[in-house]
């Protein structure tokens, strides 16, 4: 059974939903699901495959509960190269950092040989009103992905 840390980055608890949302799905086929809402690197550095699920904050930052964890990848530079990955991002299209944090998660993650599985997918909260549902419908493609 493959093991699936799903790391969510939320301001107002929309991406938390979605996060929650998709380990509902994810283990509902049978994988094994982690949940991690306040991630610390020591809590998932062991881990292999992270689905990350993240708003976009402020001017384009990654929202407080997320900032730490990447702020560790940053300063302790980890040899992620065994680390797969796949993004979620919820932004608004009236900003011109519309899902900014997606892109921040890709080149931190990708800088230190990361890989990403599967194209990320940046839900425009004023185009979608069911956040929960545009995850979903994209699940297919991190799915197939492993």
């Amino acid at each position: 059974m493959k093991k699936i840390c799903i790391i969510t980055g939320s301001t107002l608890g929309g991406a938390e939903y979605v996060g929650d949302h998709l380990a509902d799905l994810l283990e509902q086929q049978r994988f094994e699901i982690q949940v991690e809402n306040h991630a610390d690197l020591a809590d998932v550095r062991d881990q292999n495959l992270w689905l990350i699920v993240t708003s976009t904050h402020g001017a384009g930052e990654l929202p407080d509960n997320l900032k730490p964890l990447f702020e560790q990848i940053k300063n302790e530079q980890p040899d992620l190269s065994d680390l797969r990955y796949a993004v979620v991002g919820l932004g608004n299209s009236d900003y011109d950092t519309f899902c900014f944090a997606v892109d921040e998660v890709e080149r931190s993650l990708d800088g230190q040989s990361a890989v990403k599985i599967c194209q990320s997918l940046r839900i425009d909260v004023n185009a979608e009103p069911d956040h929960e549902h545009a995850a979903q419908d994209w699940l297919p493609n991190f799915v197939n992905a492993l």
